[in-house]
């Protein structure tokens, strides 16, 4: 497991800087797995929820070939989805996630946003899921506009209510998909999801974010550097307890120097 190139704390957020993606995504997965498998040996099922997005393709590959996790006692969920896409569109973040991960290493209970049935029954629909039980782990990133899950700022409320709602798509965050290479232009890219909110994902026990590239640079400024608010969503990760930022030089930028 690679080394990083510099480790931080930003108020709670601690934070790891890695030479490039890959050397984050092996070390992200060997840490999110070591947690995995601490907390399986301490209760009988394990539940976590995943981001997903190309920014996540290294961890998960990593934690896919983590060795000694009982697969079958961890219940998986996702944190969001595009509305109106067919069951089959290959930019489903189902679709993502069982590709990357969960056709992997089978967990014993998956549960999948259906995102092309009533919206309004799909947020109860899984809030009731997601409140059976306390969430252990998030695996997730941040967007180019600090967004967690589709919270992006117009949206976010760090007091939010509900456990999942529906929410319009910023712009940029639309043009963040076009520009993942998940969708050719952005008048394909769906105007609506559904997304857990930023206390859901807040509640969790530990957090473990993952943010490669150069594209996210001015997100991990803000993220690091300005107040907390909903301006920039991700700034609400530096008051978590237990949640670990890996980035890489690319991403993390000026904020080598200080």
């Amino acid at each position: 497991m690679s080394l990083p190139v510099l480790t931080g704390r930003y108020e709670q957020l601690a934070v790891e800087v890695f030479a490039d993606r890959i050397a984050l995504g092996n070390s992200a997965g060997a840490a999110a797995a070591d947690a995995l498998r601490q907390c399986l040996a301490r209760q009988e099922n394990v539940r976590i929820i995943f981001a997903a997005a190309p920014s996540q393709n290294e961890f998960l590959a990593a934690l896919g070939t983590a060795e000694g996790i009982d697969w079958s006692r961890v219940t998986a969920f996702h944190m969001d989805e595009y509305i109106g896409l067919p069951p089959d569109s290959e930019q489903r973040f189902s679709h993502y996630l069982n590709s990357h991960l969960f056709e992997v290493v089978h967990p014993g209970t998956v549960h999948l946003i259906p995102a092309w049935e009533d919206a309004d029954r799909i947020c109860r629909h899984y809030a009731d899921l997601i409140r059976q039980a306390p969430i252990d782990m998030v695996c997730l990133g941040i967007g180019e506009n600090g967004h967690l899950a589709f919270n992006d700022p117009p949206v976010a409320d760090f007091r939010d209510p509900a456990v999942m709602k529906t929410v319009e798509l910023d712009p940029v965050c639309r043009q963040q998909q076009v520009n993942d290479g998940c969708f050719a232009t952005l008048d394909a890219v769906p105007t609506h999801a559904v997304t857990l909110t930023v206390p859901t994902l807040m509640a969790a026990g530990r957090l473990f974010c993952m943010v490669p590239g150069a594209q996210k640079r001015a997100a991990i400024t803000a993220m690091l550097r300005e107040p907390v608010s909903t301006g920039c969503p991700a700034t609400i990760l530096r008051t978590h307890a237990h949640c670990r930022l890996f980035t890489d030089r690319d991403a993390f930028g000026e904020n080598l120097h200080g």
